[in-house]
């Protein structure tokens, strides 16, 4: 006889009288178990707009920067610190989520910080002065450092456990889009309209004031309102999931699998998150993702923000070398992909120690090519590989740090990703007229070599266990 079909639970139920943590660890087990559907696809492409916003946001500068330093007569010191005043502001805004996450909750930062970043992006567009355009640029730069970590664990803590790796590494696709738009309308909009940096801001602005009625239908995590007390309210939210999914599909869902871990996560103070970092299990991981962020900004940014002008000091046109690096940067988005896969099918650690050593070769390869045609591949594939990084490396971030200290981990990981971001370009860029195009990714390749290494040696196994399975170290 053909088996009967495991009758799913009714959601509605009083609980059996074994305690909240029981019924927390029941909660998370029900999250766990539902299977991928467009609910929570709506939930990814509104909160994946997060990092769009920053690879909108740092690519577009490049464009913007000679209009308005021709507006502006700036001086260098003056066009390097409008440069930075984005990468300024989001890391105070690592500093503002680190101390606000676990205080205002996942939701109400994404809609508040995606409004300062607006905002202040519009504001900035009709900015009369060099004086008020840096404040602006640095309160925006503010909003996406809150919007583009907040965004990490609340994707995670929403994802079903078989399809994480694809559902949370799939920022890195967003991340690249926003390169990609920002190429696009650098070249239509910036450079084609009087007063063109402005009517690009005002393009990178208004798009996302679309964004915030979305989001204003997005539930809040139900892990945080189980980390806040909020029971209730928590499952509230897992029961519409439930019920939307089951719309969706037509189908019973399966059961809940026995919870892995039963217990409550304990609500922390931000000194006390930033000190639970570097305590028991979460000091080894800590020294493995700060350590992964920064080795893949640097490469990232090392790579990308020097590829224009290293790819002119071979002798291209500056058309061939604006050609070559848009080809890379949209390379970047389909990088993410085969990652994610990669990741939910093996192991983030894995997904990430193969991207790694697949970037290493390609910088090797490319700071010893001797012909256009096999730089211009090799980059491509390094781009390819660099960008794929970011998507089992997105979901390892939040798996190995329990919910009290995810957004903490977030934040500071994000901060540290910066630093990365910052001394790449400062360090090649002084060392370049002895390094020249050989000594730049030899550069590269020596540390993505140390960050293969480090992950092997320290990362651990991620694939296929719960969250609560994995950061109470069971």
């Amino acid at each position: 006889m053909p088996r009967k079909p495991a009758q799913e639970p009714d959601p509605g139920a009083a609980p059996p009288p074994d305690g909240r943590d029981a019924r927390a660890a029941r909660l998370t087990a029900r999250i766990d178990r539902l299977p991928m559907t467009w609910v929570q696809g709506r939930i990814l492409t509104q909160g994946g707009l997060s990092t769009t916003l920053d690879g909108l946001d740092l690519g577009i500068m490049s464009f913007l920067l000679p209009l308005i330093t021709t507006a502006f007569a700036l001086s260098g010191s003056e066009q390097g610190m409008i440069a930075s005043a984005t990468l300024a502001g989001a890391l105070v805004g690592d500093l503002s989520l680190a101390l606000l996450g676990n205080r205002v909750g996942r939701k109400p930062l994404l809609l508040w910080s995606l409004v300062l970043y607006s905002g202040c992006t519009l504001l900035s567009a009709a900015a009369p002065d060099y004086g008020l355009l840096l404040v602006l640029r640095f309160l925006a730069g503010v909003g996406v450092g809150v919007n583009v970590n907040i965004v990490i664990p609340y994707l995670a803590e929403f994802a079903p456990r078989a399809k994480r790796a694809a559902y949370v590494g799939s920022l890195a696709g967003f991340f690249g889009l926003g390169y990609v738009l920002a190429a696009l309308v650098g070249t239509f909009v910036v450079a084609r309209f009087d007063h063109g940096w402005r009517w690009g801001l005002v393009v990178v602005g208004l798009p996302v004031i679309l964004a915030l009625w979305w989001r204003r239908r997005l539930p809040e995590s139900p892990r945080y309102l189980l980390l806040k007390g909020r029971d209730d309210e928590a499952e509230a939210v897992v029961t519409v999931l439930e019920d939307a999914v089951r719309a969706r599909t037509g189908a019973p869902l399966p059961a809940p699998e026995p919870p892995e871990a039963a217990g409550r996560d304990e609500d922390l103070g931000a000194a006390a998150q930033f000190a639970g970092l570097w305590r028991g299990p979460c000091l080894r991981q800590t020294v493995v993702v700060w350590s992964m962020f920064f080795v893949a900004s640097f490469a990232y940014y090392g790579f990308l923000t020097f590829l224009p002008s290293m790819l002119l000091d071979r002798g291209m046109s500056i058309t061939d070398s604006f050609g070559y690096a848009l080809m890379v940067e949209i390379a970047q988005v389909l990088g993410y992909y085969p990652a994610a896969r990669l990741a939910d099918r093996t192991d983030r650690k894995w997904s990430i120690v193969s991207c790694l050593a697949a970037s290493t070769l390609c910088a090797y390869l490319v700071s010893q090519a001797q012909t256009d045609l096999s730089v211009l591949v090799l980059s491509l594939l390094l781009g390819f590989f660099l960008n794929g990084l970011y998507a089992p490396l997105y979901t390892y971030l939040p798996e190995v740090y329990p919910t009290q200290l995810r957004s903490m981990a977030a934040a500071t990981s994000d901060a540290f990703s910066r630093i990365g971001g910052i001394v790449a370009p400062l360090l090649i860029g002084t060392m370049y007229t002895s390094l020249r195009f050989t000594g730049v990714f030899s550069l590269i390749c020596l540390v993505l070599a140390a960050g293969c290494v480090l992950t092997l040696t320290l990362s651990t196994a991620t694939k296929g266990r719960s969250l609560e399975t994995l950061t109470r170290g069971s």
